[in-house]
């Protein structure tokens, strides 16, 4: 325990992202016996921090709106990553940065950091997704200045799957196939759509509408039905297995959003149009699954990796009734098949994402970052 209070006095921490995510990690990091210092906390339009050179006081482990109201800390608008970056490599010990965003100008940005000692913890997928130039000057970055990445929560949200995935490697495995699904926004409409038993008579649209109003879709639903949150994931998955994946949609994904409807603009007024003619195209999905009823299967988004071939793709798929993807609404599933899984693949399963639940898969990679530093 002692070690622990030691390794934390040591490590100072900067955060950019309170949202739901945040805030909840913000929350469980407070509780925490011996937590880092804190000394930058940043949104979209703000920033606080500590004040250098002694950095105190540090900015309190609170939801945002408590966090900022300290007149001592040093109040300013957004930073640009690299003030962020000299100002967190300023502080006297181990620095990390926390990314709760999916800010793509700021994830280009980790070399910056890295190369400066601090260290990155995010489940930002857009880094590790990009062009694969970034993803390797990301890794080569961190090796340059002695410090750690850490992104467990970019596919799957807390499910282990890509230190499964370093593991089979590191030891000698040779992964042939990967598939599954790894969206629970796409889980839960495909299987309240067409549940694996039973039925529905639900429209899509109407399904679509109501997990917009709950919570359970990106607040422009779009941004779920493009396939391109669940192609990121497939990237970054083929990447950590030693694939030589250009982009993230350098692939086949097929996009649930009608073409018409996908032109529109992403603003509110965009939206609101976009889930007001959406119903017009019911009858595309619905002969989607009166085919895959026909053929006895039942109908689902997945994606897979076929890695002799290199071949990768998103999109639906029948699958067979009564197997654990035809069984899943609102969870997420990864088969991975290697040359000691052949036959019966190694499995892992789970919800793996929502604000808690994230902040926790967050808190875990942090800790280990820390461990690293010590």
């Amino acid at each position: 325990m002692e070690s622990t209070k030691a390794a934390g006095s040591q490590v100072f921490l900067g955060i950019i992202g309170v949202g739901v995510v945040g805030n909840a990690f913000l929350e469980q990091l407070g509780r925490l016996p011996y937590p880092p210092k804190l000394i930058l906390l940043a949104r979209s339009s703000k920033t606080v921090s500590a004040p250098a050179p002694e950095y105190s006081p540090c900015v309190p482990f609170a939801v945002w709106d408590e966090a900022v109201k300290l007149p001592q800390l040093v109040h300013s608008n957004a930073l640009p990553p690299a003030e962020i970056a000299a100002f967190l490599a300023s502080a006297p010990g181990k620095a990390i940065l926390v990314d709760n965003t999916s800010d793509l100008t700021l994830a280009r940005a980790y070399p910056l950091f890295l190369e400066r000692g601090v260290s990155i913890v995010t489940p930002n997928k857009k880094g590790f997704s990009e062009d694969m130039a970034l993803f390797n000057q990301i890794f080569s970055s961190a090796a340059q200045g002695n410090a750690a990445v850490h992104h467990q929560c970019t596919v799957g949200g807390t499910l282990p799957v890509l230190s499964t995935l370093r593991d089979l490697v590191a030891t000698g495995d040779q992964i042939t196939r990967v598939e599954g699904v790894l969206s629970g926004t796409l889980s839960l409409l495909l299987g309240d759509f067409m549940p694996g038993n039973g039925t529905s008579e639900a429209s899509w649209s109407s399904l679509v509408s109501h997990a917009k109003e709950i919570g359970h879709t990106e607040p422009d639903p779009r941004d779920d039905l493009n396939g391109l949150d669940f192609a990121r994931k497939l990237t970054i998955i083929a990447r950590v297995i030693g694939m030589n994946v250009s982009r993230h949609d350098s692939f086949p994904v097929e996009s649930l959003v009608p073409d018409e409807l996908s032109r529109l603009p992403s603003s509110s007024a965009g939206i609101a149009r976009f889930m007001e003619e959406l119903p017009q195209y019911d009858g595309v999905m619905e002969e989607a699954k009166r085919e895959a009823k026909k053929q006895g299967k039942i109908l689902r988004y997945t994606g897979s990796i076929d890695v002799p071939s290199g071949a990768i793709k998103v999109g639906l798929q029948f699958v067979e009734a009564g197997s654990a993807i035809a069984n899943l609404r609102g969870s997420q599933i990864v088969n991975i098949y290697t040359k000691r899984y052949g036959v019966h693949p190694l499995i892992l399963q789970g919800g793996g994402g929502g604000g808690e639940i994230t902040a926790m898969g967050i808190l875990a990679d942090l800790l280990k970052a820390i461990e690293l530093l010590k």
